[in-house]
């Protein structure tokens, strides 16, 4: 059975591996117990869906063994402890990898075993033996580079040798396994970066490392960039409970990074033995490594140390159901950390890279004034803050901003007074302009039936009243000597929702380009709560916050214009949350519908909303399988196949996050004329429950 054969809430399916780091309880110089337990673990780690369980260093025998290494009888019940978890293996549809001494051209090394389906795949030695303070290794062990053999005979086979090793699982080829040992991560080029270029997606570390005050901290440094260097998940563990106390003292910290992100971390200072486990995303690895050319470079440029690099392939029997479904936290807002002192610095961030690139096009173009049409919604409400920070920044009035609002045949009361009341907050030039006798002429000129008085509310209707308010503000910034502020922002731009030409989609600098709706709500609510405008403009930014989405281009008949805006937007294009989430993921990652939407399904098919603001989320908070499905149809539709015309010709903007941008300048190049038929064709194997 391959991933691909797999039910669709099974993690393997979609590119994921579960993976674990097992700190057992030991004792000094007892392989039988310590084989014991060790076995335990695996078969609890098997038990709970991994397909893979790392073991500290030396812990068959223990660490802290000393002089004691050089002694027959422990080394030998050491090799028949390994031969305890090889003959276990056979029964536990998992990797292990196990720390041991042992006696290789009458010399010891200090080795990591790899065991799988019942054979002993391989055994890599030690490379770096640490000589210094606490640490006497050079005292019972050889490095690996002093080695001669290739392979050796052990538990009834001959297994290779050698720290140029792979693993790869037959059924789970993007699980590719590379092991060094304790010290080798802490030295400048560490094994495990060579390992990775060779194509080791899984690093793992089996360390003892004795605990000290701040150490702890920095081994979370070291493995986290090791990690983020290799694009590969990292395993790290260290031994606890059961090792001697004599000279030193010991945490059982084991650790699991994937790409300078920390997925599992184990309770420290354990009196018992402990099992981390977390889901890598081998896929998501596998594409950074793809997307960055200079990861290829480095192969090439290491090709020499490369080239003698050898794989080993084993078959590994992949679990039909998994335990818990998908073991690791997804944020549901990706470009907005859940995190409050997080989402305060990617709040300040992002704010102060629109200011200062907006500060730079003014100071090189020597504009002083800007043009900018407030709606009272949300966009041109931050692009608004935005402005007033970049005349603060530049020592120019806020007056220098010329803030119009244009009610058209369907803006409601509520927007249009927002509007007023935040520009009046802000401090700029306001003025209204009705663009409604404009928009008749314009109408009347097309022939349209609305001119005649029927209640006709076309696409047409809509796109007129977009493009008089995009054309007054051009010729505003032409009598004024300005330039016109974008509000179109990233989420709009993936949909298509924004009026191509002389609309809503053009201006000459747009600072919202790149940033997602998602996080634009958020900052607009971060300004609130700092106060910035005062009492009554965090009432009017609060107000914003809680109106409608909606472009308000077809009347609310029912409520002759209403208080609220009588369009929502999110009942065409769906939830910008959830679109937002889509967006990430297929523009980052590039991953294919049927894995985006399992994302989606894992983060947001309960309603446990991990501590957000409310009014950062849909009244709900959960969405179905079903309704994941139909909404990203709607993404996939609009995103690959109508709107990238829109895309190839967006005002210059500032990138903003990691997230990416879709200006054809940069992140995003993609031919207008393409055709979606193949991610359609993946929404099918989404099934609806």
């Amino acid at each position: 059975m391959t991933s691909s054969d797999l039910p669709f809430h099974n993690p393997y399916r979609h590119g994921f591996a579960r993976l674990g780091v097992a700190v057992p309880r030991n004792r000094v110089a007892d392989p039988v117990f310590n084989a014991a337990e060790t076995i335990r673990l695996y078969r609890e780690a098997c038990t709970q869906g991994a397909a893979l369980v790392a073991f500290p260093e030396l812990g068959l025998s223990a660490y802290t063994c000393e002089d004691l290494f050089h002694q027959s009888a422990l080394l030998d019940a050491c090799e028949v402890a390994l031969q305890a978890v090889v003959d276990a293996s056979r029964e536990v549809a998992a990797v292990a990898i196990v720390g041991l001494p042992l006696r290789v051209e009458h010399r010891l090394f200090n080795c990591a075993a790899v065991v799988a389906g019942g054979r002993l795949l391989g055994v890599l030695p030690k490379t770096y033996l640490p000589n210094y303070g606490e640490f006497y290794e050079a005292r019972q062990f050889n490095g690996a580079d002093t080695a001669l053999a290739t392979e050796i005979e052990l538990c009834g086979t001959v297994a290779p040798f050698g720290t140029d090793l792979l693993f790869q699982a037959r059924q789970l080829p993007l699980l590719k396994l590379h092991v060094e040992i304790c010290e080798d991560v802490w030295v400048p080029i560490p094994p495990s970066s060579y390992a990775a270029l060779a194509g080791a997606t899984v690093l793992v570390n089996l360390s003892a490392s004795n605990i000290t005050i701040g150490k702890s901290e920095y081994r979370h440094k070291l493995v986290s960039l090791q990690s983020a260097r290799c694009q590969a998940a990292y395993l790290y563990s260290s031994a606890g409970i059961g090792e001697s106390t004599t000279d030193l003292a010991w945490d059982g910290q084991a650790l699991i990074y994937e790409a300078g992100e920390l997925l599992a971390e184990s309770e420290r200072f354990s009196n018992q033995s402990h099992l981390i486990l977390a889901d890598a995303d081998l896929e998501r690895m596998s594409r950074e490594r793809m997307r960055q050319n200079s990861f290829g470079t480095s192969v090439q440029k290491h090709r020499q140390q490369l080239s003698g690099w050898r794989t080993v392939v084993f078959d590994l029997p992949l679990p039909a159901t998994v335990p818990g479904g998908l073991m690791r936290r997804l944020e549901r807002f990706p470009y907005v950390p859940s995190d409050a002192a997080s989402r305060d610095e990617r709040c300040h961030e992002t704010f102060n890279i629109q200011v200062q690139s907006l500060v730079q096009r003014l100071e090189a173009s020597k504009i002083q004034k800007v043009v900018i049409g407030v709606s009272g919604g949300l966009d041109s409400t931050h692009t608004l803050l935005v402005l007033a920070q970049t005349m603060d920044r530049l020592g120019l009035p806020r007056s220098n901003i010329l803030g119009f609002t244009m009610p058209g045949f369907a803006t409601s009361e509520r927007t249009l007074q927002q509007a007023h009341q935040l520009m009046a907050a802000i401090g700029c030039t306001a003025r209204e302009i009705d663009i409604r006798p404009s928009c008749i002429q314009m109408l009347a000129d097309l022939g349209h039936p609305f001119h005649d008085g029927k209640p006709v509310y076309d696409i047409t209707f809509e796109n007129v009243q977009a493009g008089e308010r995009t054309s007054h503000l051009f010729r505003l910034a032409n009598f004024h000597n300005a330039i016109v502020a974008g509000t179109g922002d990233l989420s709009e731009l993936a949909l298509g929702w924004c009026t191509y030409g002389v609309g809503d989609h053009m201006s000459h600098y747009n600072v919202n380009a790149s940033v997602p709706k998602t996080l634009i709500k958020h900052l607009v609510r971060w300004v609130a709560d700092t106060g910035l405008l005062g009492g009554d403009g965090s009432t009017v930014l609060r107000n914003i916050l809680s109106t409608e989405i909606s472009p308000e281009l077809i009347p609310h008949e029912a409520a002759g214009g209403g208080a609220q805006p009588g369009q929502r937007t999110e009942d065409t294009i769906g939830p910008y949350e959830l679109q937002d989430f889509h967006l990430y993921y297929t523009v980052r990652y590039g991953f294919r519908p049927g894995k985006v939407a399992y994302l989606a399904y894992s983060a947001w098919h309960d309603r446990e909303i991990g501590g957000w603001p409310e009014d950062l989320l849909d009244p709900h908070h959960e969405y179905s399988l079903a309704e994941i499905r139909k909404h990203l149809r709607t993404f996939v539709w609009r995103f690959f196949q109508i709107s990238q015309f829109k895309r190839s010709c967006v005002p210059n903007a500032p990138k903003i996050g990691s997230g990416g941008s879709l200006s054809p300048r940069g992140d995003w190049r993609a031919p207008s004329d393409s055709e979606s038929a193949v991610w359609m064709a993946d929404l099918e194997n989404i099934p609806m429950e």
